[in-house]
C-alpha cells in the first residue's frame, strides 16, 4: 500500500490512529486507540459502558472475521418483566418506549458491556502494541480535557419530546457526577468551545491500562464497584453478569452487488439487512437514474421498507431465536420482492406508534499492508448512569429489546440486543476496495447501502459518496435529507407517500469510508459529524538534512 488510513468522527480520534500507523502499529493497533479516544471525546456515543463489532480483514495472517462484543441483557430479566408498562415504539423501530422510561434512563436500563472485552480480543491476537500504549493517549486526553464540537452539542441538546424518549439533557444530568462534566455552572448545558475534563475517568483508563487487560473491569476492583452502584440502585448487572460475559467470532456473512464480494455483520448484527436492499437494487440500472431523483428516491425507500418489514418480523440473537439469513439474502429472494416493486406494489411497515437517537460512534482503518477494519461500537444510547469515581457512562440498551414476550428482540436472561451496527469490506475478487461503516441506529444499514451504490453506480469519490444526500424509509413514511430537491418531494407526495423533510443537510447516519484504488486510500468523513479522514504514508518522511 502506498498510504494508510484513518477515518473516523472525532478529529481527536482520527489523530490518536493516525499516530499509531506513523509509529509503525498496525490497523487493529490504530482502532483500538481510536476507539478509547473516542469514549473521551465522545462519551455519549461509545466508551467502556459500551459495546459493538468489528470486522478485521488481516490477509497476510489468513485473517477475516468478525469480533461480536455486544451488550447482554442482564441475567435477572424476564421475557415479561414489562410487557404491561409497554406504551409504544419509535416511528423507526429503534427503541420501544415503556412506563416512566425505566428502560432508558437510570441503572435498569443497563446491559452488561462488552466493548472492553472486544479491544482487549484484537489487540491482544492481532495488535502490535501493548496495551498501555493503546490506552495512553485517551488517558492523556481525559486529563487535558476535549472541546465540546458542533455535534457534541447539537446531541446533548436536542428536543426528544417528539419521539417520546427522554432527552440526552435529562440523562447527562442523572448522575452527580454527569452533573458536574457536562454542565455549566448556570445550569445548562456546555456550549461548542467549552472544556470537558474527566478526571475520573482518566483514572479509570489508567487503571485499566496497569492492569494489562479487562479482568479488573469484569472480575476486579472496577467490578466490585459497578455491582455495588448498581445494587445501591436498582440496577440488574451483577457480579455474575460481569464475570460470565464472554465475546463470539463469527465468519463475515457475504454477498454481493454488481460483481463485487462484499463481507459484513450476521446477526444480531444489521449486516443483513444492508445486503438485502443492495441485493434488492441490483435488479435496477441504478447507474442511469438521477441521484436523488422521484425514481431514485422511490426504489430506495420500497427496498428499505421490504427489508425493515423483514428486519422487525425475525432481526433478534441466533442463540434465541432463528433467523432465515440465507433466505432473506438470496439473490432470488430480492428479485421476487423487486417484481413486487415493479408491479407497483407498496411495502407497508406497521409499528406500535411514535424517530430516535443515534448514540453510535465508527471508526475506519486501513494500514500498509493492506489490513483493514471497520468498527462500529456504541452506547446504544446513554443511560445517564455514571458509578460514583469511575467517569464513564453505562450503555441504555435495555430500550432496544421488545417488552412483549414471544418476539425475535424480546427480553432474555443474557440475550444479545439485535445490533444496528454493519462493519462492512467490498471486494473486487480478493482486493478490499471499500471499508465503510456508520454510526446511527436503524439507518445504518441504508446509509451503507447507498453509500456503496454511491461508489459502485454513481462513480462518486468516498468524500463524495458519504456526503451525498441521502434518504431512509425504515417506517412507513420517506425521510429525506433537506438537500433533496422540494420538486421531488412534491412528486412523492403527489404518488402518495407521506415524505418528511429533516431539517439537517447532512442526515441518516454516519458514513465513515476508505476506497482503495491502485494502493492508494482515499477517505470520506461525512460532514453530518466533525470528523477527519487522515492519510499517513507507508514508509515515515525522512528527516530534513541540516
Amino acid at each position: 500500500m502506498r498510504n494508510g488510513m484513518v477515518v473516523a468522527p472525532q478529529p481527536e480520534a482520527a489523530e490518536a490512529g493516525a499516530a499509531v500507523l506513523e509509529r509503525g502499529g498496525n490497523a487493529i493497533d490504530a482502532a483500538i486507540a481510536c476507539a478509547f479516544m473516542q469514549g473521551v471525546v465522545d462519551p455519549m456515543m461509545s466508551g467502556i459502558g459500551g459495546f459493538g463489532s468489528m470486522q478485521v480483514y488481516m490477509p497476510g495472517k489468513g485473517v477475516h472475521e468478525i469480533v461480536e462484543f455486544y451488550a447482554k441483557a442482564p441475567l435477572a430479566v424476564t421475557p415479561e418483566m414489562w410487557e404491561h408498562k409497554v406504551q409504544g415504539q419509535t416511528r423507526d423501530g429503534f427503541a420501544f418506549l415503556v412506563e416512566n422510561h425505566i428502560n432508558e434512563i437510570g441503572h435498569l436500563a443497563v446491559c452488561t458491556p462488552g466493548s472492553l472485552k472486544g479491544y482487549e480480543y484484537a489487540l491482544s491476537r492481532y495488535g502490535t502494541i501493548a496495551w498501555k500504549d493503546a490506552i495512553a493517549p485517551a488517558v492523556a486526553q481525559a486529563r487535558r480535557g476535549f472541546m465540546v464540537r458542533p455535534h457534541v452539542h447539537w446531541f446533548w441538546s436536542q428536543d426528544q419530546a417528539g419521539s417520546g424518549q427522554i432527552n440526552t439533557a435529562d440523562k447527562l444530568r442523572y448522575s452527580a457526577t454527569g452533573r458536574k462534566l457536562f454542565f455549566r455552572q448556570d445550569g445548562t448545558v456546555k456550549q461548542p468551545g467549552d472544556m470537558v475534563v474527566n478526571g475520573e475517568l482518566a483514572d479509570t483508563l489508567e487503571r485499566i491500562a496497569q492492569s494489562g487487560g479487562s479482568d479488573i473491569f469484569y472480575r476486579g476492583d472496577i467490578a466490585r464497584v459497578i455491582a455495588a452502584d448498581m445494587a445501591a440502585n436498582g440496577g440488574l448487572i451483577g457480579h455474575e453478569d460481569l464475570d460470565t460475559y464472554e465475546l463470539s467470532v463469527a465468519p463475515p456473512l457475504w454477498g454481493s452487488y454488481r460483481g463485487r464480494r462484499i463481507a459484513t455483520s450476521g446477526p444480531p448484527a444489521s449486516g443483513m439487512s444492508m445486503l438485502q436492499v443492495l441485493h434488492i437494487m441490483e435488479n435496477f440500472d441504478v447507474g442511469a437514474l438521477k441521484h436523488s431523483g422521484t425514481d431514485h428516491v422511490r426504489l430506495l425507500a420500497e427496498a428499505m421498507k421490504y427489508m425493515t418489514i423483514d428486519k422487525d418480523q425475525h432481526m433478534g440473537d441466533p442463540a434465541y431465536v432463528d433467523v432465515p439469513v440465507e433466505r432473506l439474502t438470496s439473490k432470488a429472494y430480492a428479485e421476487g420482492l423487486a417484481a413486487r416493486m415493479r408491479r407497483g406494489e407498496r411495502a407497508v411497515v406497521k409499528r406500535l406508534g411514535q424517530p430516535s437517537s443515534r448514540d453510535t460512534t465508527q471508526v475506519s482503518v486501513v494500514d500498509r499492508h493492506g489490513n483493514a477494519v471497520s468498527m462500529t461500537h456504541t452506547l446504544g444510547s446513554p443511560s445517564g448512569a455514571i458509578p460514583d469515581g469511575l467517569g464513564f457512562m453505562h450503555n441504555g440498551t435495555m430500550s432496544r429489546f421488545d417488552p412483549r414476550p414471544g418476539r425475535a428482540a424480546s427480553l432474555a436472561p443474557g440475550k444479545r440486543r439485535a445490533s444496528s451496527a454493519a462493519p462492512t469490506i467490498v471486494f473486487e475478487g480478493e482486493t478490499p476496495r471499500i471499508v465503510i461503516g456508520a454510526p446511527g441506529g436503524s439507518y445504518i444499514a441504508p446509509a451503507i447501502a447507498q453509500g456503496i451504490m454511491n461508489v459502485i453506480d454513481f462513480d462518486m469519490s468516498m468524500s463524495d459518496a458519504v456526503a451525498a444526500p441521502r434518504v431512509v424509509a425504515v417506517s412507513d413514511s420517506i425521510d429525506v435529507s433537506n438537500r433533496i430537491a422540494i420538486r421531488v418531494t412534491d412528486e412523492l407526495q403527489a404518488l402518495g407517500y407521506d415524505v418528511k423533510r429533516s431539517s439537517q443537510s447532512y442526515a441518516f447516519a454516519a458514513l465513515h469510508g476508505i476506497a482503495i484504488d491502485n494502493d492508494t486510500c482515499r477517505g470520506g468523513a461525512d460532514p453530518q459529524r466533525d470528523g477527519l479522514a487522515v492519510s499517513v504514508p507507508a514508509e515515515p518522511p525522512k528527516a530534513a538534512k541540516p
